[in-house]
Parts: C-alpha cells; structure tokens; sequence
C-alpha cells in the first residue's frame, strides 16, 4: 500500500544537507518519490509500506546524522518549541558577542591606537587573554563543529563544515603560535587569528538567529489558521447544555452558539438566525447572514446571533482543517524552478572545500606565507552560502501561499504557483461560476393595467409554497421588494405547461405559451422571441380571459464577472467560455461580460478535449469551474481553478481553491503567481550571483589586481550571514502583497 507522508527533519543545517537526505531516501528500497524543503525542514516521501516502513527510513538517516520526527508527535508539540529554540539561540549570540567584542578590540587595539595593547610589549598576557576569551565562543558554537566533523566523516560535508573547518584552521594556527609566544618567540604575535575565529561563530550565530527568526515569519499563516479553532464546544447532551473539548465532537452532535463565540466544527443550522464573519475562510471582511439550513463552518465567529447547528464534519475533515492541508502541503512542495537550485546545492559544499584548498596551495606556491594562505583558505569557505540558494525558492513560495490563504485562494503546490504565472488565456466553465448558477427574475412585463409590483404579487402568491427553482426566484423576487402576498388555494401542477392556481378568488395560470394557448388564451409570441433571443426564460401569467403579462427569469451574470474578465484583458490574458448551454444563451451571457470566445453546447465529457486543443508550448490555459462535470477539464488544464463553493470533486480535482465564488480573485491568484515567481527569480539571483561574485573575491581575485586589497575573513563570515538573511527578507516583502482588481468595468 502507497503511503505519502510529511517528518520533520532534525540536524539539518544548509541546503547541501537537504540534497543529502533526498539522495539518502530516493535510494531506499520502496521509496517512490522524495522532497525535502530546506525552509520548513520537512521531508515529503512517498512509499510502499509493504517494503519499508518509518523506522527503516528513520534509521537510514539517523546512519547519516540525521533524524525524523513522526506526524503524530509533531502535531503534539507545542509551538512555544520554536520560540524557545530561537530564544536560545539569542542566548548563544549575546554571549559569544559579550567575549567578541572585547577580544576584537584587544586584536586590533594597536590599530586604534591602544598602545596598551601593543602585542610586542605584552606579548604572553595579551595572547593568553585572547585564547580565554575565545574558547566560551567556540562553546556558543559547538554545534558547527559536532555536526561539521560528523558530515565531513560521511563524506556529505555540509555548511556547518566549512565554518568549522575555516574556524578551526584558525584556532590551531593560534594555539600554535601561542605556544610559539610562551617559548619566547614574540614574532608569533603577528600569528594569531582568534578574533577571526571568535568574530566569524558570533556573526554566523547572528545570521542563524536571524534566518531561525524570518523562517518563523514565513510560515505565520500556518500557525494563525492552526489558532483561530476554538478549543471546546457547548454541545446539548439529553437535552442539558454540556461544554467538551473539540475532539470528542461527533458528527449528528447539536452544537449551542452565542453571539460573539466561534463555531467549534462544520455543521447545519437547526434552529435560529445570525450573522457570522468568515474572513478566516473567505478573506471577505463583511458577516454573512445565516438561517436554517444554512452551512456554518467551524472557526468562523458568530457575530450577533444565537443558533444551534447539527454537526457535519469533525477533526480533519472540517473546512479550517482542509485549508490548513492545502496550504501545508503546498509550503513543503517544490516548484519546477528549485530544481536548479537543488543540483547546485548538491556539489556545492565540495566545490567549496576544493576552491578554498586549491587557492590556499596556490598562494603559498607563489611565495605568500602561510598566515596569507591560511586568511585565503578561511575566507573562501566562511563566505561561500548554499544557504541562500536552498531558501531562495521555498521561503517565497511559503510566503505566497500564506498570503494566498489570507486572502481566500488556497494554491495546493508550488508548481500551480509558478505556472499560474504563464497563464496566457483563462476557460470559464458558465453555469455557477460566471453566473450565479440559479435563476432570477430580469424583467416584468405588465400587459394589462396590473402595475408591475401587482402582477409580481399575484405570480408570487401563485408559486408561494413552489419547490421549482422558477417559482423561488418569483417568490424571492417578491419577497425582496417587501411585498405582501395574498393567499392561494387550488394549487394544481400541469407537467410540462405549468400551474394553475386560485389567488385572491381569481383563478390564474403561470407556465409557457402552450399552457394559455390551451386555456383559450391568445398571445403575441414575439414576447417569446425576444426574451429566447437574450437567454432569458418567460413565464406568462393569465386569467380565464386574458394574457396579464410576462416574468422573464435568466441565470444572471455575477457582478464580479465583468471586473474580473476586463482585469484578464488589462494583463493580456484571453477569456474565454466553455459550456454545455445553448448557443444562444451562451453567447448573450459572453457578450453581457465582454467574452469573445465562446464554446458552447459542449458535453461534459468534451470539456477537457477543448482545453486540449487550445493548450501548446505557448499558451498555457486555466480552467475555472465549480461542478462535477468541470473536474476533467480543470485536470486536463495547465492549472486547474475550482470555486470553492462547488462539488468535493472539482475542488480535488483543482490546482488552486477560491473561497469565494468572486472571480476577481482568479485574477488575484495569476498576480499573486507573478509577483511569488518575481521573487524566487530575484532569490535565486542574488544567491547565485553572491556566490559567484563573493568566492572568487574571497580567493584573492582582486587582489592580484590591487594588491593592496584583500577580503578579511571577518567580513567574509558578515556577508555569508547577510546572504541567507537577505533572501528571507526579500521573500517575506511578498507580505505586503496587495491585489489589483481594473478598474474600468462598469
């Protein structure tokens, strides 16, 4: 059986650690696929439980220094765990900087004129203090050097080895000259690098803290979806109020809400009416008014009404429970572009021990000494950063999805988001996802002397009880314009024409043509023409004498389509409409929302052959739709969008989830898309271009031209905390994201 699960990673420091565990795993018997995201330390593994299990693969990486944690602990964890982490790490940083900076000062007191520190006249004491004051720092950073000596004895050496190898050079070579100094020799003096050591541990435990501390900003939205569900639920229990927690929730349970409370799980009102804000799934800010059978949704806050609700779904299944899924499982994907980024990361760290040992060799070849070629050889492997490659593309992608989910888009993968970015030309399935997708009344026609509101109260006190969705909207049609009904008797159902029905003591007949036609009832049939011309339903009212007038009823347009199709247009994005509706409609309703392309009368299972034939190497096409018949053709498409208040199986079967059914927020998807992928590109730019510009300076490149110019180990340590931190800023900027909707609909 196919197992697919996600472990956090335990000792895993850079990027060139995350390549190591993936090649680790992919080599297991059983394993099928494996992804280790750098910024979430996750591992995402695919496998077959019948040939290996959680243990085994456990034990393969705890072979290589490495270690998972199951699901079911982690869930259990607190998330005062990773606070306490970072709070520690500050710890280590405050204390290695307290002994840094006076052993800096001591170094290059001479420098700054200190001549109380001057090496020649106090040679032993001063050399002495700064190896003291050196060895709490190389305490605070112990762990670059236990899991530096560990993955260079696997021969998967990894960031934390070149700091412990550059660092280490450094001490040795003063331990050295130290002793050299308390033998006597005071030229050793010029020897000794311990505030480059101690200097480096405290910059990068800086870094560290840092990069911990933006890491923890980009999975924000993880946590705040994680807190906005309630902890216990008033349940009614043999008809006594009893609070319990949440997990021992069951479905069919009745759940009692207050005003001002938030609903513990998903469920069905029963009873009562309110208002409840359900920003935390739609992002929209306005409260919806809900009544009996009425969806309620767990997490969602109960504004101002008291109701009871019937319980649906619990535990994972609930509708929060599912967001945060989506949203998890997309920060631990990987978009296509990483790839090149996980290559690199793979040979990086050797490439680097390479560089730095061959440039050490070849400047004591040329006549330096070993104090020069030693300041090369740490500086090449303190300023070399896969870290910053290895964040480049998931720390944009976690944050893009977060803010995704903030504003009601749930994208499933990194791949949706960074193809939703290419997105060319954008198929609108018509029905529910255009339109409303049930149908309202467009136009009253009085063709006696009945007003129009008069001639609405008799069609809605007829249809008044009706379960026919032509009759609902003629009811709610009243309903909204506060009028009063009259009461009805003689209610009969004529299949196929219509209703007759007796209002007020009149007898009335509401159906098609045909059914007054058959009642003796003339009537002027270019009614029908036109209203059949702009999609549109008539349904005629008659007495036993006469035709009173006509309601036409259509599937209106959203107001949200046409400011949507016009933004698509703004950004160079074709629309385009696939349904299986009559030419006719379908192409008045396109016209309604300035759509060009049209395909229509198309059967459910052809969807997917349309979208086909308009994909190629050039256009990469969406698909938005709402129903069951839509779910192979949001598959077939480049990126799959489901309305969110559409069937379970197109939801599945979708790339990205809308939580509204506003389609202004297909647009927001595609911009959010092109301004992550913007921010991956600048990511990966800059770590490449960092790297490739920093190790060759590191080397002496510049100062074979300018001899008087050449990189400090210490600023070489600075720039190498500075890259990683930089690319997290960059992607956390994605925060301030802010949709465009145009603004030339009208």
């Amino acid at each position: 059986m196919q197992t697919n699960n996600s472990y956090k990673i335990i000792g895993m420091s850079c990027a060139a650690c995350a390549a190591r565990i993936q090649t680790i795993c992919s080599k297991l018997d059983g394993v099928q696929s494996t992804s280790v995201n750098f910024a979430t330390e996750k591992l995402t593994i695919i496998y077959d439980d019948s040939t290996i299990s959680f243990p085994n693969i456990r034990q393969a990486l705890k072979k290589n220094g490495y270690d998972l944690i199951d699901p079911a602990d982690d869930a259990n964890k607190d998330t005062t765990d990773e606070s306490k982490n970072i709070r520690i790490m500050w710890i280590k940083f405050i204390i290695s900087a307290t002994f840094a900076i006076p052993l800096l000062i001591i170094a290059m007191g001479p420098m700054i004129g200190i001549s109380a520190l001057d090496m020649p006249h106090n040679p032993f004491p001063l050399a002495l203090t700064q190896l003291l004051l050196t060895i709490p720092i190389l305490i605070c950073g112990y762990k670059f050097y236990i899991n530096g000596v560990k993955a260079i004895i696997k021969l998967s050496p990894n960031m934390d080895s070149l700091i412990a190898m550059g660092t280490a050079a450094a001490v040795i070579y003063s331990v050295y000259s130290f002793i050299q100094i308390a033998n006597g020799d005071h030229m050793a003096t010029h020897n000794l690098y311990f505030e480059t050591a101690g200097v480096i541990i405290t910059l990068i435990l800086l870094g560290k803290t840092l990069e911990a501390v933006s890491k923890g900003k980009t999975s924000d939205a993880i946590k705040k979806l994680i807190g906005l569900a309630p902890k216990t639920a008033c349940i009614l229990k043999d008809d006594v109020e009893i609070n319990i927690p949440i997990e021992d929730v069951l479905i069919n349970d009745v759940v009692i809400v207050r005003p001002g409370e938030k609903i513990p799980v998903d469920g069905v009102i029963i009873e009562g009416n309110t208002s409840i804000d359900e920003s935390m799934l739609t992002g929209e800010s306005m409260p919806v008014d809900k009544s009996i059978g009425d969806n309620v949704y767990g997490a969602s806050l109960n504004v101002n009404g008291f109701f009871r609700f019937k319980t649906t779904k619990i535990g994972n299944d609930t509708a929060l429970a599912t967001i945060i899924k989506f949203v998890e499982d997309a920060q631990g994907s990987k978009a296509p572009i990483a790839k090149i980024a996980d290559k690199v990361s793979g040979i990086f760290v050797p490439a680097v021990f390479g560089i730095a040992l061959i440039a050490f060799l070849a400047w004591l070849i040329g006549g330096k000494d070993i104090s020069f070629s030693l300041s090369i050889f740490i500086s090449v492997l303190v300023i070399a950063c896969p870290c910053a490659l290895g964040l480049a593309t998931p720390t944009a992608i976690m944050v893009g999805t977060g803010v995704g989910a903030k504003n009601g888009i749930l994208i499933k993968g990194g791949e949706a988001l960074e193809t939703a970015h290419k997105i060319k030309t954008v198929a609108f399935d018509k029905t529910g996802t255009l339109t409303e997708g049930k149908p309202a009344v467009t136009d009253i026609l009085s063709l006696s002397d009945l007003s129009e509101d008069e001639l609405l109260i008799l069609a809605a006190s007829a249809e008044h009880g009706s379960e026919h969705p032509l009759g609902v909207a003629i009811v709610k049609c009243a309903e909204k314009r506060e009028l009063i009904l009259y009461k009805s008797s003689d209610f009969k159902a004529i299949p196929g024409f219509g209703i007759s029905v007796n209002v007020n003591g009149q007898i009335l007949f509401l159906g098609n043509q045909q059914l007054l036609n058959q009642y003796g009832v003339s009537l002027d049939d270019s009614y029908l023409r036109k209203f059949a011309s702009q999609g549109k339903t008539p349904i005629f009212i008659g007495s036993e004498t006469q035709c009173l007038g006509v309601i036409a009823l259509a599937d209106v347009v959203k107001p949200t389509s046409i400011s949507a199709i016009q933004s698509l247009t703004d950004m160079g994005i074709e629309s385009m409409m696939i349904t299986g509706d009559n030419s006719i409609t379908a192409h008045e309703v396109a016209k309604s929302i300035k759509i060009t392309k049209v395909v229509a009368e198309v059967l459910p299972n052809n969807k997917a052959e349309v979208i086909k034939s308009n994909q190629s190497k050039t256009n990469c096409i969406a698909m938005v739709g709402d129903g069951i018949n839509d779910a192979p053709a949001l598959t077939q498409a480049d990126v799959g969008i489901a309305i969110g208040t559409g069937t379970d199986v197109a939801i599945e079967s979708a790339d990205i989830v809308l939580m509204r059914s506003d389609l202004n927020d297909v647009v927001t998807a595609i911009q959010l898309s092109k301004a992550t992928f913007r921010t991956i590109l600048q990511n990966l730019g800059w770590a490449f271009g960092y790297n490739i510009i920093g190790i060759p300076i590191a080397a002496g490149l510049i100062y074979l031209i300018d001899q008087s110019t050449l990189l400090n180990p210490m600023l070489a340590a600075a720039a190498m905390s500075l890259s990683s931190v930089s690319v997290l800023a960059n992607a956390l900027r994605l925060k301030f994201f802010k949709k465009k909707v145009s603004k030339k609909a009208n």
